[in-house]
């Protein structure tokens, strides 16, 4: 069945139902679909030792850059 036929069938069936039931056909547009939220990964183990190691640097780096060396 073509789309020029499909049409052409609910056309049919909307009158005939106005015509039989004396009832009102309302069409309503198409729902938009929802939006997709940006996709997150989850972290595995490797990705959070990882981040672990990065606030270990951070943290080091910090200490050293508050504490000056002592001779």
């Amino acid at each position: 069945m073509t789309k020029d036929e499909l049409r052409a069938e609910l056309e049919r069936q909307a009158q005939r139902y106005k015509d039989v039931y004396g009832g009102e056909v309302i069409t309503y547009a198409a729902q938009p679909d929802p939006e997709r939220k940006p996709w997150r990964k989850k972290s595995n183990l490797l990705d959070q030792a990882f981040e672990k190691e990065l606030e270990r640097i951070e943290k080091d780096l910090k200490a050293k850059t508050e504490k000056p060396d002592q001779p």
